[in-house]
């Protein structure tokens, strides 16, 4: 049996000590109460658990996973699940908080959530992936629902992960329960528009920026770096707005052309 266990940190700062940094700094801004401030600054919840699963070869690798919920004022609480090799709980607990910022800045009725598994996805077959994350919803199964906690996709999920979710919660409640996930596939209840949402969202702010400075996407040099579902549909929309990807990358490598890629075959 193999433990994979959960790292330090990856990162040059800790992501929640800055996300609680961040907070108080908006709360000198606007003279927010420091009561509401000392609530906001910790997360609700926070669960570990330990998910043995078999592999393809016959071992047994037991995963740490996370789940957060930061704040449930507004609603049930909403967040990603990602599966990364250096994913960390205090980097889970910043996301979740962030995200129950960006759920109030848009008026959606919705607090923060997030969640990870500590794994490597690249380096798991689909069978071992969907036995993992079904394992991981049988764990979280009474943490989470429509009108608690609603996961989603992030880096390293799909689709495919949360239809495994979607499927796995419906069985253990008898009927299906299609607002248990949002990014699921299209025909169990996804939405039109949703694989490349992260995308336009960015898309849309690059468009806005580049107007203030006086400047368009024609004849602009762009490069990107991470090439996954954000990144791809990224260097897409710009190239379709007249800029030029001259290089794109992701964790394996990447490619550069000073005259131009063409994105679709990069993919």
């Amino acid at each position: 049996m193999t433990t994979v266990e959960a790292p330090t940190s990856h990162l040059r700062e800790n992501p929640f000590e800055l996300a609680q940094q961040q907070l108080r700094k908006v709360a000198d801004a606007f003279q927010i109460d420091p009561n509401l401030i000392r609530v906001l600054e910790r997360c609700k919840k926070a669960a570990v658990v330990s998910i043995p699963v078999s592999m393809d070869d016959g071992t047994i690798e037991v995963f740490e996973r996370y789940r957060v919920t930061h704040n449930i004022a507004r609603g049930p609480s909403k967040g990603g699940i990602r599966y990364h090799p250096d994913v960390t709980l205090d980097e889970v607990k910043s996301l979740a908080m962030w995200m129950t910022w960006k759920c109030a800045l848009m008026g959606i009725p919705f607090g923060g959530a997030k969640g990870g598994v500590v794994c490597n996805p690249k380096r798991m077959s689909r069978g071992e992936l969907q036995k993992m994350t079904r394992r991981y919803t049988s764990e979280i199964i009474n943490e989470i629902g429509p009108e608690k906690d609603i996961p989603a996709p992030d880096v390293g999920t799909d689709p495919s992960v949360m239809a495994w979710i979607f499927d796995t919660y419906s069985m253990n409640k008898g009927h299906s329960v299609l607002g248990v996930v949002t990014g699921k596939p299209l025909n169990v209840g996804g939405s039109l528009g949703r694989l490349e949402a992260t995308a336009h969202g960015a898309l849309y702010i690059l468009r806005e920026a580049a107007k203030k400075q006086g400047k368009s996407f024609d004849g602009m040099r762009v490069a990107v770096q991470g090439f996954g579902n954000v990144g791809s549909y990224l260097a897409r929309f710009v190239q379709q707005d007249g800029a030029t990807v001259i290089a794109v990358s992701d964790s394996s490598g990447g490619v550069f052309n000073p005259k131009g890629i063409d994105v679709t075959l990069a993919l």
